[in-house]
C-alpha cells in the first residue's frame, strides 16, 4: 500500500489499533505488512514519533535504508533529543555505510541515555567498521606502488548491462570478463553460505515456466525471486563497505602470524563475531524469545572465555556485557538468584578494570533484582552507589524515584519524600512529563504518610495535571482516588 493510496482512504480503525497491528506483524517477521499498518496509523497521526521509529525499523529489515533514515529524521523533527529516533537514525546511517555519522548519533544517544546498552554496542560496531574500512595505522605499510583498486570497485557487482547503451568493443568485453570472476569471488567471500542461495535463485530465473507462475497472495514468482536477489546484492554491498575484503585478508594474515596453532578454532574476525552476537542476543530478547537469547549469550560467553586478550583486546568488557545480557534474560525468566549472580559478575569485572559505564549498568541491574524480590535495603545500597556515576538529568529522575520507592516500601517516609523531591527536580530539568508525574506521586504519597495532607493534596493535584497531559487514564483514575482520600483526611484534620 503506497502513501498516496492511504491518503485517499479514511482509516476505519483507531491509531492505536493500527500501531498494535503493526507491532504484531513486526514480531512475526511480516515487515511489509507491518509498514502498511504503521503507514495507515500515520495517516491519523502523521507526527507520532514512536510510530515513525517503528516503521523505520521495518524499512531497515527489508533493506530500504533511505526510507528508514527518512522516518528516523522525521521522528526527531519536534524533539531533537528523542533517543529512539537518534538510535534509529544511527542504525540507518550505519546500514547505508555512513559509519562516521552513525558514530556521531550513537554517541549523542549514549550521552542522553547512558544506561541503554544499544548505544554502547552501536558505538563499538561503528568504530569497528570505521577501523576496518580505513585500516589500522599499525597494520598499513606504505609502498611506492600506487593502488588502483578504488577505480575497480566502482564496477564490482555490476553484471547487468543497461539497455540502450552503445555496444561494447571486444576489448571492453574482455576487460569486463576479466573483472567478473573477481566480482563473483568478492560476493562469494562476503555472502558466505548465502552465496549458494543466490546461485540457486539465479538458476530459477532461467526456468520460464516457473517464473510465469503466481503465489497464493497474487505475487508473481519472478518478482519474488528478483526481490530476493536484489536483497542479497544490497547485503553484499553493505558487507563490502562494513568489512572490505582487503581488510578481511589483512586481519586474517595478522591472525595467522600470531596464532598459527589456534587458527582453525578462531573465527576470521573475532571482534566482528562478538559484536554481531551481541546484536543478535539483543534482537532475540527484544522479539520476546528470552530463552533463545539466554542460550545464545551463554554459548558466546563460553567461546569468548577461551580466547586470549590478544584475540579480543576488550575481552573483559565483552565478558561483562555478556554476563549482563544473561542476567537480564534471567530476570525475565524469574530466575532471580541466577540474575543476581550474573549481574554481580558484571560488577566484579567493572570494578577490577575500572569500567565506569559497566559499573553503572551492573549496579542498576543489581538494584532491580533486589527490588523485585523485596530486598529494598540492598536495592537502595546498589542504587545509591550508582548515583555519582549518573550524568543525565533523565537518568537521575529515574534513579532517585526508584530509591524513593524503596524507602516508601520500608516505611521510611522522610527519605522517600526527599528522594521524590530530587527526582522531581531532575525531571523538571529535562522537562520529562512522565517522570514529573511519577515523582509528584511519590512526593504526594510520602507527604500523606507523614501527615502533611495539605502538601500531599498539592502534589497529587500536580500529578493529576501531568496524567491528563499524557492521556494516561489508568494513572489519572488512581490519582483521582488518592486525591479524594487525601482531601477527606485534610477536611477531617481541619475539624
Amino acid at each position: 500500500m503506497s502513501d498516496n493510496e492511504e491518503g485517499d482512504q479514511v482509516p476505519k480503525s483507531s491509531f492505536s489499533t493500527y500501531v498494535a497491528e503493526g507491532d504484531q506483524l513486526y514480531l512475526k517477521g511480516e515487515f511489509i505488512k507491518a509498514i502498511e499498518s504503521y503507514s495507515t496509523a500515520l495517516v491519523l497521526q502523521p507526527d507520532d514519533k514512536n510510530c515513525l521509529v517503528a516503521r523505520s525499523k521495518c524499512y531497515l529489515k527489508i533493506g530500504d535504508s533511505v526510507s528508514a533514515l527518512r522516518d528516523a529524521e522525521a521522528s526527531l523533527k519536534e524533539d531533537k533529543d528523542f533517543f529512539k529516533g537518534l538510535y534509529q537514525k544511527a542504525e540507518a546511517l550505519y546500514t547505508m555505510g555512513d559509519f562516521e555519522f552513525a558514530l556521531v548519533f550513537f554517541h549523542r544517544g549514549h550521552k542522553l541515555r547512558p544506561e541503554l546498552q544499544e548505544f554502547r554496542l552501536g558505538i563499538q560496531k561503528a568504530q569497528e567498521a570505521i577501523d576496518n574500512s580505513v585500516g589500522s595505522p599499525s597494520s598499513v605499510k606504505l609502498e611506492n606502488k600506487g593502488d588502483l583498486s578504488f577505480f575497480h570497485k566502482k564496477n564490482e557487482g555490476k553484471t547487468v548491462k543497461p539497455k540502450g547503451l552503445p555496444r561494447t568493443t571486444k576489448k571492453e568485453q574482455n576487460q569486463q570478463n576479466k573483472k567478473s570472476p573477481k566480482s563473483e569471488k568478492t560476493a562469494k567471500q562476503l555472502l558466505g553460505e548465502l552465496y549458494s542461495d543466490k546461485e540457486y535463485l539465479e538458476k530459477l530465473l532461467k526456468d520460464e515456466d516457473l517464473i510465469k507462475g503466481e503465489m497464493r497472495n497474487g505475487e508473481k514468482v519472478q518478482d519474488l525471486i528478483l526481490n530476493c536477489i536484489s536483497y542479497l546484492d544490497t547485503r553484499t554491498e553493505f558487507w563490502r563497505q562494513q568489512k572490505p575484503v582487503y581488510a578481511r585478508e589483512r586481519d586474517r594474515k595478522l591472525m595467522q602470524q600470531k596464532w598459527k596453532k589456534n587458527q582453525q578454532s578462531l573465527p576470521s574476525d573475532p571482534t566482528g563475531y562478538v559484536l554481531k552476537s551481541l546484536e543478535e542476543i539483543d534482537a532475540t530478547m527484544a522479539a520476546g524469545n528470552v530463552m533463545e537469547s539466554l542460550k545464545k549469550a551463554q554459548r558466546v560467553l563460553k567461546t569468548v572465555e577461551r580466547w586470549s586478550e590478544e584475540t579480543v583486546p576488550n575481552k573483559k568488557e565483552v565478558l561483562g556485557n555478556l554476563h549482563s545480557c544473561i542476567g537480564n534474560a534471567q530476570i525475565d525468566l524469574e530466575d532471580m538468584d541466577g540474575a543476581l549472580e550474573s549481574h554481580k559478575k558484571d560488577l566484579d569485572l567493572a570494578r577490577q578494570n575500572n569500567f565506569t559505564d559497566a559499573k553503572s549498568r551492573a549496579l542498576d541491574n543489581i538494584g532491580r533484582v533486589y527490588a523485585r524480590i523485596g530486598k529494598y535495603m540492598q536495592a537502595i545500597e546498589a542504587w545509591e552507589e550508582k548515583i555519582p556515576l549518573v550524568c543525565s538529568s533523565l537518568e537521575k529522575a529515574w534513579l532517585f524515584h526508584e530509591i524513593g520507592r524503596c524507602y516508601l516500601e520500608l516505611e521510611r517516609f522522610e527519605e522517600a519524600r526527599d528522594y521524590g523531591s530530587r527526582s522531581l527536580e531532575a525531571a523538571n530539568e529535562t522537562s520529562d512529563e512522565k517522570w514529573q508525574l511519577n515523582a509528584s506521586v511519590l512526593v504526594a504519597q510520602s507527604e500523606v504518610k507523614l501527615g502533611n495532607h495539605n502538601s500531599g493534596v498539592e502534589h497529587f493535584e500536580r500529578a493529576l495535571e501531568w496524567a491528563k497531559l499524557l492521556r494516561d487514564n489508568p494513572a489519572k483514575e488512581a490519582i483521582e482516588k488518592a486525591l479524594t482520600e487525601a482531601r477527606q483526611n485534610l477536611t477531617e484534620e481541619s475539624k
